[in-house]
């Protein structure tokens, strides 16, 4: 299976010896579960992104630390631009955090700063339906977020599969082939770690210390690692 990723942002070079970069990242991922994988990255803020939606065979979309709202920036109106030419093809998207945020705005959905504040660290995420991908099956799973915007409200059209305590939109699903995930399943602890750490002034001192007392607690990586594989090959 031959994967896009479309990068809205990148590992900063003094965190790349902890995890390296996104594609690393979601390689680790999803490889398990995919065997033959092969990921092409492409620069979204470099506007380096496919004319046609069907040059892979699935698209997944990262984080960023930019906010999807922000249309001063020309890139995130160009994602916005693929992501509806991946919703018109036969290929599936999944959208991870910012990625999430994106597919969510451009189906029409309100994406602003979390009321509540940044969600970040280990939080369990509560499964409302379960589709045939998601196999194991789990009622809960525990995964890592990093994220001070959030879906406000799902999609007109779109079915809520997850929630978390944080965040009613955690995981959505429009139509058969497109997804989104608000947390990061790609994060290994210690890259989360190291995020918190360099963030605390802007996440809050309060948040950050007890998502440090969370951010080693096991996680559901593989399992929703499992899913994406699962999902794509459904298409």
């Amino acid at each position: 299976m031959h994967l896009g990723l479309l990068a809205c942002d990148e590992v900063a070079e003094r965190f790349r010896h902890v995890a390296g970069g996104y594609q690393e990242m979601f390689e680790r991922l999803l490889s398990p579960h995919i065997p033959g994988l092969r990921v092409t990255r492409f620069d979204v803020q470099a506007l380096d992104l496919p004319a046609d939606a069907r040059t892979c065979d699935g698209w997944i979309t990262t984080g960023s630390r930019a906010s999807v709202y922000d249309d001063d920036r020309e890139w995130i109106g160009a994602a916005q631009a693929f992501v509806r030419k991946a919703a018109d093809s036969d290929r599936p998207f999944v959208g991870i955090c910012f990625g999430h945020q994106l597919l969510a705005r451009t189906l029409g959905a309100e994406v602003k700063r979390a009321p509540g504040g940044w969600g970040v660290g280990v939080l369990p995420m509560r499964v409302l339906r379960k589709e045939d991908w998601m196999t194991p099956a789990r009622t809960t799973v525990h995964l890592q977020y990093m994220h001070a915007d959030q879906v406000m409200e799902p999609p007109v059209g779109s079915t809520v599969l997850g929630e978390a305590p944080h965040c009613r939109v955690a995981m959505f699903q429009f139509g058969p082939r497109l997804l989104g995930i608000e947390a990061h399943p790609e994060f290994p602890a210690a890259y989360a770690r190291a995020l918190v750490e360099d963030r605390r002034a802007r996440i809050g001192e309060q948040i950050a210390e007890d998502a440090l007392a969370r951010v080693d607690e096991p996680v559901d990586s593989d399992v929703v690692g499992s899913w994406i594989a699962r999902f794509f090959a459904a298409h």
